[in-house]
């Protein structure tokens, strides 16, 4: 059913003041009966509000029937006396769920939480309407803080079982070799480091987003990295060139000049670790190197990811390069600072410590 009402234009000033304060007192019940009478004097029918705003039909006659009463007067909401209705402890845990489900299995045409649409699942399933204020200090007492989301393989069902054979065959295996040979477990990956730089966040003031200038010049600086799961040994070699099988073996040919102990060598599955000229290398050294391969779409896995993070943390973020040279001193200059933390790049190992492998060492 369609119901013709017409407002001057005074009077559409003065609902819009309504609405918008409304919202900047977080009163979800008002905002949603004013949106009700904003749609109806659009010229929707009372179907179609029902659906969009989830009211129910005698909601939305009776605030077409007190608007039309009591005007402006009737865009109030008595609250109760004594103190305001809290979600049960079942209705926590339920809300809980919910919250993890996501908001599109909660009917809500998004993907992300907001305080707003919480205070509206609330509002809808329980029938308790929260200050966005008191709503941010529930959803910290349940557990929840506002957090920026990670992707995420699609793949990673399809490799749960490699993933669980790491866990529980590979990695004891590797340690046990390790300890028979006297060997250097080594995690291994590579970097590169734009010269445009990188950003992050910082404190800064409020409305006055933090800008940093960048040359826009695609250019970057390229290591290869290994660390050492029992000593906390950093092993680098960074080039201006591409990541190639080539540059890959002069790398790992300088660690072999660098050691003599047996490498058990960790890697992902990039195309030049696997390459064919990379095969040969390995069984050319064979007597010094034994490679394990990674599991499938499992960047976690690898600690020196980590140690990649804190490199660029200190060396590229919010940071401005004119020159490349100027890029290549900053990060030759942090990488030789975590070469001398062994006891920082330990504590990279977590992942690990909770593992057979860690039990195996004790």
């Amino acid at each position: 059913m369609r119901i013709r009402i017409s407002l001057k234009p005074e009077d559409w000033k003065t609902l819009l003041a309504c609405l918008r304060q409304a919202y900047a007192q977080g009163r979800l019940r008002l905002v949603k009966r004013i949106h009700a009478l904003i749609d109806i004097l659009n010229g929707k029918t009372v179907a179609e509000v029902v659906e969009t705003l989830s009211l129910s039909e005698s909601a939305v006659y009776g605030y077409i029937n007190a608007f039309i009463l009591r005007r402006f007067e009737s865009l109030v909401y008595r609250r109760p006396s004594g103190r305001p209705p809290k979600l049960t402890q079942s209705q926590r845990k339920e809300l809980a769920k919910w919250i993890d489900e996501g908001p599109e299995a909660m009917g809500y045409d998004c993907g992300c939480w907001n305080t707003a649409l919480i205070q509206d699942l609330i509002l809808v399933r329980f029938g308790v309407e929260y200050n966005p204020h008191y709503l941010a200090e529930l959803l910290k007492n349940m557990g929840y803080s506002y957090q920026k989301a990670r992707f995420v393989s699609d793949h990673l069902d399809e490799v749960a079982q490699e993933r669980e054979k790491w866990d529980t065959v590979t990695w004891p295996e590797i340690v046990r070799v390790a300890q028979e040979k006297g060997a250097l477990v080594l995690f291994g990956d590579e970097c590169s480091f734009a010269q445009w730089g990188s950003l992050s966040y910082t404190w800064a003031k409020r409305g006055q987003q933090p800008t940093v200038k960048t040359s826009g010049k695609r250019k970057a600086y390229k290591v290869f990295g290994l660390i050492e799961f029992f000593t906390g040994l950093f092993f680098y070699k960074a080039h201006t060139g591409k990541f190639t099988s080539v540059s890959y073996q002069a790398f790992l040919s300088e660690v072999l000049a660098q050691t003599t102990q047996h490498l058990i060598l960790i890697q992902d599955g990039a195309r030049y670790h696997t390459s064919k000229a990379m095969e040969a290398f390995f069984a050319a050294h064979a007597d010094r190197i034994t490679m394990y391969p990674l599991p499938r779409y499992s960047p976690e896995f690898n600690p020196i990811e980590y140690l990649w993070r804190n490199v660029k943390k200190l060396s590229t973020h919010l940071r401005y390069f004119p020159k490349f040279e100027d890029l290549v001193a900053k990060v030759d200059d942090k990488l030789q600072h975590f070469a001398g933390l062994p006891a920082q790049i330990l504590g990279l190992m977590g992942r690990y410590c909770k593992t057979l492998g860690t039990e195996a060492i004790a």
